[in-house]
């Protein structure tokens, strides 16, 4: 079937996307996308309740790693339940299930980290107190912070956005941080008041990017989905997917990668480091925009070869 005729066959979708306040808006981003892409295609958004949503109180590693966000909504894309599905590319694993396919990746929000503290004197990690209680369960930003302060506490901080701001603001914690993305699509960029650098605080891979999957032989999704791709926005989700991949990245393990393109090139800088800090390898690279998975997959293989077989071993990681 043409794109023509595939679009003009397609009355409605249905879009599948986890219950979270952060997820439905991003859900409600694409479907706007979609009404301004095709006008008259009516949307629908169905919210599907996953592993990671059950067990939201759990430290993510302790209960599955990648895929505890997405499993649920894929088997039901698989199922023929829904049309197309909305993740955040940072839930995604890199290996997607058979069948299914990453078609869309928008033009990619703000990747960077914020700082929000409970003292508004803080504008920076250097400025916490000594011995500040630091709240937040990703092993990614805790190395990053313990690698510049080791003094720092680390305590386990989970929930959504407003919920994690009102836990520093009711000071079960000295401050955690949240990515400026996800407040940016609460419309609560108010709260962004200290943001990060990448020098400071590398994001995750993925890191303010929606990733639209959709079934492999949809021919009609693909030519709905193909006006929202955004190129450079996609190259640089491949580059760091592809990073990740080649470093067989999980929920154990602190990665931070950020790729960027322009004029046709891509660069990209990437870390992995030992949760407690003490240890940190960085890498940075460019190349073409078109051989973003080869740059990234290359990335991947210096760390891994650098690092050596013992800081796996240290990660629990063969």
């Amino acid at each position: 079937m043409s794109a023509a005729r595939a679009i003009a066959a397609a009355a409605s979708v249905v879009i599948g996307t986890r219950g979270s306040p952060l997820a439905l808006a991003q859900a409600g981003l694409v479907r706007d996308l979609l009404a301004a892409a095709h006008p008259g295609l009516g949307v629908e958004i169905r919210a599907i309740r996953t592993a990671g949503d059950r067990f939201a109180g759990r430290p993510l590693a302790t209960i599955g790693g990648k895929g505890l966000f997405t499993r649920e909504i894929d088997a039901a894309l698989a199922d023929g339940a829904i049309d197309l599905a909305v993740h955040s590319v940072k839930d995604l694993p890199t290996d997607l299930p058979h069948g299914l396919d990453l078609a869309c990746v928008p033009a990619r929000e703000d990747p960077r980290d914020v700082l929000i503290a409970r003292d508004p004197a803080v504008e920076a990690i250097a400025d916490l107190p000594r011995g500040a209680w630091v709240g937040t369960v990703s092993l990614r930003r805790a190395a990053q912070a313990l690698s510049r302060r080791p003094d720092l506490r680390i305590v386990a901080l989970r929930g959504n956005v407003e919920t994690r701001l009102a836990k520093i603001a009711g000071g079960e914690a000295d401050a955690t941080f949240l990515a400026l993305a996800g407040l940016r699509r609460l419309g609560r960029a108010d709260a962004a008041r200290v943001v990060l650098a990448p020098e400071e605080m590398l994001p995750a891979p993925g890191q303010g990017a929606l990733g639209i999957e959709c079934r492999a032989d949809d021919a009609r999704a693909r030519a709905l989905l193909a006006p929202l791709d955004d190129g450079p926005s996609h190259a640089a989700v491949t580059a760091e997917r592809a990073l990740l991949a080649a470093l067989e990245g999980s929920c154990r393990t602190p990665i931070a990668a950020l790729a960027a393109v322009a004029g046709g090139r891509l660069s990209l800088r990437a870390m992995i480091a030992m949760p407690d800090g003490s240890a940190r390898l960085d890498d940075a690279r460019d190349g073409p925009a078109a051989a973003a998975e080869s740059v990234g997959r290359a990335a991947g293989a210096a760390l891994r070869a650098r690092a050596g077989p013992e800081f796996f071993a240290a990660l629990g990681q063969a």
